[in-house]
């Protein structure tokens, strides 16, 4: 695995070493000890998918209250998807600040996003399923999320979500950052 530091402090991007042969290839998708090696959380509490059928579609931007905070991984296993991390720590030096990246079947990167930040996707074609890696339960009652489109934020979408159909009523709900 290759890591990649972002500009958002504690936030990597995940490259596979493919090794191949004339089967196809192997990689290693997630090693604790090169995770903890880096300062990120190697704890998995939790593994999730989400299908989403229309290209468009955005999830987010999610997170769990302390002292539930959860650390991710996410992976594109089919289609492509934009993918937004925001940094939600007052004590930050990158607070406020969001990292956005493409992640796809095809280039096999994962975000790492550690707990303090709202995680968000939009999809980039039909039929994209995507893959988390969970460092914490989740805690129904912990469950949080900020606006999408929240100004004081300003993550640069692909696509204007049509009429609002993309979005779910609840994340549409979300306050701003400031609001929460």
């Amino acid at each position: 695995m290759r890591f990649h530091e972002t500009q958002l402090i504690g936030v990597w991007e995940v490259e596979l070493d493919l090794l191949g042969d004339e089967r196809g290839w192997f990689a290693r998708t997630f090693d604790q000890q090169e995770f903890r090696a880096r300062g990120m959380n190697p704890n998995v509490a939790q593994c999730n998918a989400s299908f989403n059928a229309k290209r468009g579609t955005l999830r987010g931007m999610h997170y769990q209250a302390e002292p539930h905070g959860e650390a991710k991984v996410v992976r594109c296993v089919r289609g492509e998807i934009f993918d937004v991390a925001v940094d939600q720590r007052p004590e930050s030096a990158t607070y406020l600040g969001w990292h956005g990246c493409t992640l796809t079947a095809e280039n096999r990167r994962a975000l790492y996003i550690p707990v303090g930040m709202a995680h968000g996707f939009q999809t980039l074609c039909d039929g994209c399923e995507v893959l988390y890696q969970i460092g914490s339960a989740y805690v129904p009652d912990a469950a949080r999320g900020v606006r999408w489109a929240d100004p004081a934020l300003a993550p640069r979408w692909p696509r204007a979500p049509a009429g609002g159909r993309l979005v779910s009523a609840r994340d549409r709900s979300y306050p701003s950052l400031l609001e929460a």
